[in-house]
């Protein structure tokens, strides 16, 4: 069956850094547009990054340009966000998403826990 499990998630203090993961199965990875999302405590789930299917094309959200950096390993079924420099208001709960468009396909993982305290 179709899993996604985001994992590197912690408590970090302001100024640090993150690295979470997304391990993929049951799908064909290669094929789907994959992002990250992100939902704090009282707001709605908001898109962080995307990168394309061959991963020559990323986006980001203004809020973490210059310090999160999105990428995937199609060989392994894996994408990664590399986050630097963290804020407070990076807080929230991190989500895997896979997306097929033209398929009408989308799949979301549990979710990884992101504190950004002193």
């Amino acid at each position: 069956q179709v899993q996604l499990v985001e994992s590197g998630g912690g408590l970090v203090q302001p100024g640090g850094s993150l690295r979470l993961s997304c391990a993929a199965s049951g799908f064909a990875f290669s094929s789907f547009a994959m992002s990250w999302y992100r939902q704090a405590p009282g707001k709605e789930r908001e898109l962080v990054a995307t990168i394309s299917t061959a991963g020559g094309t990323t986006n980001y959200a203004d809020s973490v340009k210059g310090r999160f950096t999105i990428s995937r390993d199609n060989a392994k079924n894996t994408m990664s966000l590399q986050m630097i420099s963290l804020k407070p208001e990076d807080t929230a709960v991190y989500y895997c998403n896979a997306k097929r468009s033209l398929l009408g396909y989308v799949y979301w993982g549990q979710g990884t826990q992101v504190t950004v305290s002193s």
